[in-house]
């Protein structure tokens, strides 16, 4: 979701002595401003550009009274900033904006252009602000300051005497007494009869606190390690309406940071984990959602060695956590905890010539805008090595580092759920996956993949732009298309917070700060407003989407003071006279496209559905909006900015069981809503009378049905996916809701479907739930194609390029370059598996057999019997109901299982080959089976499987069957391989099975490879063969290839013997079938000594006996023309319409009447 680029940056701070280090770093609430604190010295910065503002530096005198400066909090509306310090004061700073018209580093452009034309807040963009920083106010609290939280208004401060104050920004106390947190009750939850205090403590204080506005309270950390969450139960903030909630489990904590979109507190503690927890809306318990912990299959070195969690940060999009530890590292998770990157390992944490590097420690950090850069101050410890000691003065330096990130456009504008491409995007750039514009034109059709799949059918509430892009294009390669943002457009409208693709991947369009533009991966070109008043005008509130050649966005007009729902065409001008406008009542928050119709979440906790249809008025083209239908959900929901996606889907519980067409069951049947993780379904009630509706009548509004109560599908839910179009051979994948759960991996809610369309029972539910783990996070679905889409972070290093003497100054030796690489990975062997699990044997069969045609299928039956063959057969413990026998039996309903049994054996320990033989059958049988179905390939393959648990002798036998099916079919490269198969079974023959091959003999080689490194011996003599019987003058070596050459000679063997045999046997019955052409390539593709041969057997096998027949099928063979006899030169046996009888000398004919003839006989091979 979020991943590293490039390098980090350096900003460098002013010169000055080793004291005057910054070591913390806050943003302001909008991320534009940072506040900088070294030991007597407050800094602000600009975001864009990062450059130094101004610089407060505390004079000695009053630095001595004060203390050095700790922590730092911004005023909501970032005019004033507290600073507490050592000695328990805290400092007041007002911002001022400096008088006139004067700026910081403004940029300069040349005479005429566009730039210079006056732009509404040009400077105000561009350019850094001048401003002031004055000390106004000075607030005593006589104990040295632990936390500062900013509460609405107010400025909550802990001190180390155990007290909560609540101070109004203007350094006043309003007359409201200090909290002793001695006098708060705390209990497991608020509904607990057995009220506990802590009053039997008078050391404790809270250590760090956060306030989170959502749940009404701040979750807090005490100085002896246990956590808690603190609420008002009214509005007034005392004592006495206070009441605490504690889990019992946690004793070791040390920070904490509040997701408020999320609902959930992330506690740090000294074991290294991160335990995530939520509150219980029923009992208001603190319940633990979650933890965040390195494993040690991951990072075996180091994964119970990073010391205490140190700093936690959300992102300002509240979708990833950063944490970081005392020994150093960095790490990022999703909002349910899957990992993202982690600099404790790989090449982050080593460097190009194996040694390794002391992890980056990090004393603050704070995301800037919209999550493009983490500010970062750091400082190497006393532990590092010597190795280090170049690299300590880059930190020792004072300086800012900034990492630079790119994000999915699923963190911030949900409605791309509903796509199957992946956009990226970063602070002036998209990253996409669906290659150039020229492969995406034309969407997939059944025409172009009759070959893989079913013909795919288009959904009547479709047009073409529905269609799903190529497989190819979506997986060609993994380089991304990287688009810039218009330079333009940036100036005066960054940082871009939502950005969009259409369903065919050929237009983006991007939001900034004001107005939006687009972009046309077919022209290459970007479209801006032509009136930069009007972009300058409007506010993208609730993201932005596509709907066909239209752009539909919610924003909010600043002239007129109005909330608008607005739609564009693509192709025309950018400009509000080209644009379909609707007013809203309410703030729009959400927006999403699903069909023709329109969904949006507004601020007062309401859904409205709109219908859009495209309207042809004259020369312009535009799109109707009409209000549908609005739904309420103030009853369900808290507070709106929970509410992370809502979209339309056409999921049901129903499925369609009842309906001939599944076609009829795509339309929009519920509302998924995803609330702080909880997934709600709300459907439309079909309980009650059912109006028919008449056709299509344009007058005739259609009538909408009314939605159900809500229903909770899923709980830790990050991303959705769905979609609208129908496949009659893919129902299952089509109509299945497919949810993201973070660490937990991925779910499916699954559609069963009765076989043969019979009735279903009653009593059987019609989808169910099916988790499933996956190896990468996914940012897209590939419905059809049963594959998911993500992206993963890889890393390049170039420090090898910097020698010791100059690498005390380059970020490249501390970090390696970090690059987004595109990845998938098939979901089809866990759905199957999970339905096997659960006795839906018939449900994974109807889903497979809809599957088969894909190119990987034969893939995806081999992982599912490898997964479950590793976990069964590695268990310590008895498995009561094994599941690999029910695997195996559902394998067998597939042609492909043979070739899918002996590809799972041959990359599985041989130690593991009895458990599964015993389940799939034995090995000799599907040998038999395989030549019973002439695949004389898969049965090699179970060859080296019976050479390693038959003895020889049983493997002699089989391979004799093999090679002699092999001669008969002319798999010349087969046969040369049995050949050497045979020979090294004959050179250590014994009667006991071998051993267990070795790590160095890799089984899942492909072919006969096992045997290409062994040692094999022909110097045997074959001393009890009795020399009358067998003459051997020659011996059979490997041939190199089918250039002729002879095998090489070799001393008389048994094995040899063996094997000529079997060659003689084969050319005398093609000797004796006439059959010189094969025999021909017999010899030459074998290296057969084919002259001598004949000639031992031209009074046997080589005997004619009926000319007439062989010469017949010489011709044949080689398809010669028949000879030609001429009338005038025979006369015919035929005369008069009688056969005339009598003895014919075939040699007089040969000699007298085909003498002219001008047929040549040869025999060349």
């Amino acid at each position: 979701m979020y991943f590293l680029s490039g390098w980090p940056k350096r900003l460098l701070c002013p010169l000055g002595s080793p004291a005057e280090a910054p070591f913390h770093v806050q943003s302001d609430p909008q991320r534009a401003f940072f506040a900088v604190l070294a030991a007597a010295r407050l800094s602000i910065w600009y975001s864009r550009p990062s450059v130094l503002i101004v610089t407060y530096k505390e004079p000695a005198k009053s630095s001595t009274q004060f203390g050095s400066y700790k922590q730092a909090e911004w005023r909501p509306d970032s005019t004033m900033i507290a600073v507490s310090t050592a000695n328990g004061y805290i400092l007041f700073f007002h911002i001022t904006s400096t008088r006139g018209d004067k700026y910081l580093y403004e940029p300069v452009y040349p005479k005429g252009s566009p730039q210079m034309k006056g732009t509404p807040h040009f400077k105000e963009e561009q350019c850094a602000p001048a401003l002031n920083l004055e000390m106004r106010k000075i607030l005593d609290l006589q104990a040295p300051i632990m936390s500062l939280q900013s509460v609405l208004e107010d400025l909550l401060v802990a001190t180390s005497d155990g007290l909560l104050h609540l101070i109004h920004w203007e350094g006043m106390t309003n007359g409201r007494k200090a909290i002793n947190l001695c006098t708060v009750p705390f209990s497991v939850d608020l509904q607990s009869s057995r009220v506990g205090s802590f009053l039997g403590f008078t050391d404790v204080h809270i250590r760090d606190m956060e306030y989170c506005a959502t749940l009404d309270g701040f979750a807090v950390v005490f100085n002896d390690g246990k956590v808690g969450f603190i609420t008002p139960v009214s509005s007034r903030f005392t004592a006495e309406q206070l009441h605490g909630v504690w889990p019992q489990d946690v004793v070791d904590g040390t920070c904490v940071a509040v997701n408020n979109k999320y609902r959930l507190m992330a506690f740090g503690c000294v074991s290294g984990s991160v335990q995530v927890y939520t509150i219980d809306n029923s009992t208001g318990a603190m319940l633990l959602s979650h933890k965040l912990e390195l494993t040690a299959k991951q990072y075996p070195d180091i994964w119970n060695k990073t010391g205490a969690v140190k700093l936690m940060r959300w992102s300002p999009d509240n979708s990833v956590v950063i944490v970081t530890w005392e020994y150093g590292g960095l790490s990022l998770w999703s909002v349910f905890g899957a990992q993202l990157i982690c600099t404790l390992g790989g090449d982050f944490a080593y460097r190009s010539d194996g040694t390794k590097k002391d992890p980056l420690k990090i004393n603050s950090m704070s995301w800037g805008a919209e999550g493009y850069h983490l500010w970062v101050i750091s400082g190497f410890g006393s532990q590092n090595t010597e190795i280090e000691s170049d690299l300590r003065s880059v930190v020792k330096q004072p300086s800012i580092l900034l990492f630079q990130f790119i994000k999915s456009v699923l963190t911030v504008n949900p409605c791309m759920s509903n796509q199957e491409q992946v956009l990226l995007q970063g602070e002036d750039r998209l990253y996409l996956n669906c290659g150039e514009a020229s492969q995406t034109q034309n969407p997939r059709s059944s025409s172009t993949h009759s070959e893989h799949k079913p013909s795919r059918e288009k959904s009547p509430f479709a047009d073409g732009g529905l269609e799903s892009q190529g497989l190819s294009t979506l997986l060609g390669h993994r380089h991304w298309h990287v688009v810039q943002i218009s330079s333009t457009y940036l100036e005066s409208n960054w940082p871009i917070r939502f950005s969009a693709i259409d369903k065919l991947g050929q237009n983006i369009a991007v939001v900034g700060k004001f107005g939006f533009a687009h972009y046309s991966l077919l022209t290459k070109k970007w479209k801006l407003f032509g009136n930069i008043t009007q972009e300058q005008n409007m506010i993208v509130t609730g993201g932005l989407a596509w709907w066909n050649d239209f752009m539909v966005l919610a924003c909010y007009n600043i002239n007129d003071r109005q909330e608008e729902l607005r739609v564009y065409l693509r192709t025309s001008n950018l400009d509000n006279a080209f644009a379909h406008v609707t007013k809203a009542q309410a703030e729009t928050l959400l927006l999403s496209v699903f069909q023709d119709m329109v969904i949006v979440f507004r601020a007062d906790c309401s859904i409205c559905l709109y219908s859009i249809e495209r309207k042809s008025d004259g020369p312009n083209t535009t799109a109707g909006i009409q209000v549908l239908q609005e739904v309420s959900m103030s009853r369900y929901i808290p507070h709106p900015f929970l509410v992370v996606s809502v979209t339309l889907t056409s999921v049901s519980t129903e499925n369609g069981i009842t309906l001939k067409m599944p076609q009829q069951a795509r339309g929009a049947e519920s509302i998924m809503l995803n609330l702080a993780g909880q997934l709600i379904m709300m459907q439309r009630d079909r309980s009650g009378p059912q109006i028919r509706e008449k056709d299509s009548n344009p007058n005739n509004q259609r009538k909408l049905l009314p939605f159900c109560p809500p229903v909770v599908l899923a709980q830790s839910v990050e991303n959705v996916w769905t979609t609208c179009r129908a496949n009659k051979q893919k129902r299952h994948l089509l109509e299945a809701l497919w949810l993201s759960c973070g660490g937990a991996g991925m779910k499916v809610w699954l559609p069963l479907f009765p076989r043969d369309h019979r009735k279903p029972h009653s009593f059987l539910s019609q989808r169910i739930m099916l988790p499933f783990h996956i190896n990468i996070y996914p940012l897209a679905v590939l419905f059809e194609d049963a594959l998911v889409l993500g992206a993963v972070n890889d890393t390049l290093l170039y420090d090898s390029l910097y020698t010791r003497n100059n690498a005390r100054e380059q970020l490249e030796v501390l970090f390696p370059f970090c690059v987004v690489e595109r990845t998938s990975q098939i979901y089809l062997h866990h759905i199957l598996r999970q339905l096997l699990v659960r006795n839906l044997g018939e449900q994974a069969l109807l889903l497979a057999q809809s599957c088969a045609t894909l190119p990987y299928f034969p893939h995806v039956l081999e992982l599912m019997l490898h997964e479950v063959l590793e976990e069964e057969a590695t268990s310590r413990e008895p498995i009561p109901d094994p599941l690999l026998p029910t695997v195996a039996k559902f394998i067998t309903e597939f042609p492909l299982f043979l070739q899918t049994v002996v590809h799972c054996a041959r990359k599985t320990e041989y130690a593991l080959w009895n458990y599964l033989f015993a389940a799939v059958g034995n090995p000799k049988d599907l040998f038999e089976e395989c030549l019973m179905a002439q695949d004389l390939d898969t049965a090699a393959s179970y060859l080296i499987i019976l050479q390693n648990m038959e003895v020889p002798a049983v493997s002699r036998q089989h391979a004799t069957l093999l090679f002699n099916t092999a001669l008969e079919q002319g798999k010349w490269d087969l046969c040369r391989h049995m050949i050497r198969f045979l020979k090294a079974i004959g050179s250590g023959e014994s009667e006991t099975p071998p051993s267990t091959p070795t790590a160095q003999e890799p089984s899942s080689s492909g072919g006969f490879e096992f045997f290409r490194n062994r040692s094999i011996s022909l110097s045997q003599s074959a001393e009890n063969v009795p020399a009358s019987k067998f003459s051997l003058q020659k011996t059979l070596s490997m041939p190199s290839g089918p250039s002729g050459k002879r095998w090489s000679k070799d001393s008389d063997c048994a094995e040899n013997m063996y094997i000529d045999m079997m060659l003689w046997r084969h050319a005398r019955r093609l000797l004796e079938d006439v059959r010189l052409k094969d025999l021909g390539c017999f010899a030459a593709q074998l290296g057969f000594e084919l002259i001598s041969w004949l000639c031992k057997e031209r009074t046997r096998a080589a005997r004619v006996d009926n000319f007439v027949i062989a010469l017949k099928r010489l011709h044949k063979d080689f398809l010669w023309p028949l000879p030609i006899i001429p009338a005038s030169s025979i006369s015919s046996p035929f005369k008069n319409g009688k056969y005339r009888t009598g003895n014919v000398d075939f040699m007089s004919l040969v000699q007298g009447e085909l003498y002219f003839t001008p047929c040549i006989y040869t025999f060349c091979y």
